[in-house]
């Protein structure tokens, strides 16, 4: 009887001695909860919220949605050593999130599919990799452009960040590895047969009416005026709804605003690749232009460098000198450049509101993070858009 109460006691102190303090036991959930959110949002889902109005209509501002990483395979983080669940920037305080002391090379995992023509994408910026620490929401290249590199580092604080650490960008892949893109009078043909044009995509025109318009109808069709003066409108349209509006009693004047063919415009204004005396192209006449894949050859020429000198220098690590209209690559001659990586010509589509492809050129493989999945929150002026909740991104552009 003795034994029995003796070991009954010992069990109890034994179980007391164990028993964690209650700060521990919120310590251990608080880890384990941030090390399961963490482990999904680098290799199974990334919630993202869309900032711009780039994708409008298909995607609006503050839809918040859900990007599948594993429908092109998870990327293993390049910068391994950074606060968890939180992507350049620290909340509050500001500042890094990250230390770039390690970075690994990049490698994807297995995933279900590749990038496919006209999928909604999310990737990091490619030329999100300098910055202006004043000011990182300007693009510091297009600043250079305007203001000159010097004067531009004279009057701002230049930050680097690795590939993976660049601002989440979200835009529809119009041309894949190998495709032939051209953009006529604002038609983007791929492999010179005209690409899908959305119904939710916009772009922008030229109104006039004999009358004022009536405004609640404009507001059903999701008509923005941009600009309005007298009975002339610029508007941006979607184009499910632009028929409809050259069909209203008021409407005798209705065409598209667009770039004429070998209008360069201003240095703020210049297309990809920036080189106004081999590329006469803009926004709404583009190219033609074959989009790099991996394994091809090029031949290089003082006419075409542009192209590729930042694929071949920055994306590929390469060190590219030229001198004299001839081309050496990590120290020794040649006249062509065999492409290590695939890339991706991404753009948005609110085509006359969109920083995309057409201003800063290819998007590298290693820096695609996503395929956009499904919208599970969203909301405007008027409160939260029901009718889009818990809705996928192919439902929503149709």
């Amino acid at each position: 009887m003795q034994l029995a109460f003796w070991r009954k006691k010992q069990k109890e102190e034994k179980s007391a001695k164990k028993k964690k303090p209650v700060w521990r036991e919120w310590l251990d959930a608080a880890v384990f909860a941030i090390v399961a959110a963490t482990i999904i949002r680098t290799f199974l889902i990334e919630a993202y919220t869309i900032p711009t109005g780039s994708m409008e209509g298909s995607l609006l501002v503050n839809d918040y949605l859900f990007v599948s990483k594993v429908a092109y395979g998870p990327r293993v983080p390049m910068t391994p050593l950074s606060v968890p669940l939180v992507h350049n920037t620290l909340p509050i305080t500001g500042g890094k999130s990250y230390t770039d002391a390690v970075q690994w090379k990049y490698h994807r995992l297995w995933g279900f599919g590749d990038v496919k023509r006209y999928d909604v994408v999310v990737f990091n910026f490619p030329e999100g990799d300098t910055i202006l620490k004043e000011m990182p929401e300007q693009d510091y290249y297009m600043a250079v452009r305007a203001m000159g590199r010097d004067a531009v580092h004279s009057a701002y604080t230049i930050e680097a960040r690795p590939v993976d650490k660049t601002d989440n960008y979200i835009k529809r892949c119009i041309g894949v590895p190998g495709d032939k893109l051209q953009i006529k009078d604002g038609t983007v043909f791929i492999n010179d047969k005209q690409a899908p044009i959305f119904a939710h995509s916009k772009m922008e025109y030229l109104v006039q009416t004999n009358g004022p318009l009536d405004q609640d109808i404009l507001d059903e069709l999701k008509v923005e005026v941009v600009n309005a003066g007298g009975n002339q409108y610029q508007m941006l349209i979607e184009n499910e709804a632009a028929k409809k509006v050259q069909k209203l009693p008021q409407v005798v004047r209705f065409i598209p605003i667009l770039a004429k063919q070998g209008e360069v415009g201003s240095p703020q204004a210049w297309t990809f690749p920036q080189d106004t005396a081999y590329f006469k192209w803009n926004q709404d006449n583009f190219g033609p232009m074959v989009i790099p894949k991996k394994g091809v050859t090029v031949n290089l020429t003082p006419q075409n460098i542009a192209l590729y000198r930042r694929i071949i220098g920055v994306y590929e690590g390469n060190k590219l000198e030229e001198h004299n209209g001839q081309f050496l690559i990590n120290g020794q001659p040649t006249t062509a450049y065999t492409f290590k990586m695939d890339y991706f010509w991404m753009m948005g589509d609110n085509r006359h509101n969109s920083l995309d492809s057409r201003f800063w050129g290819f998007v590298p493989e290693d820096h695609i993070v996503g395929k956009a999945w499904f919208v599970w929150l969203s909301y405007g002026e008027s409160g939260i858009r029901w009718r889009r909740l818990l809705r996928s991104v192919t439902t929503l552009q149709e």
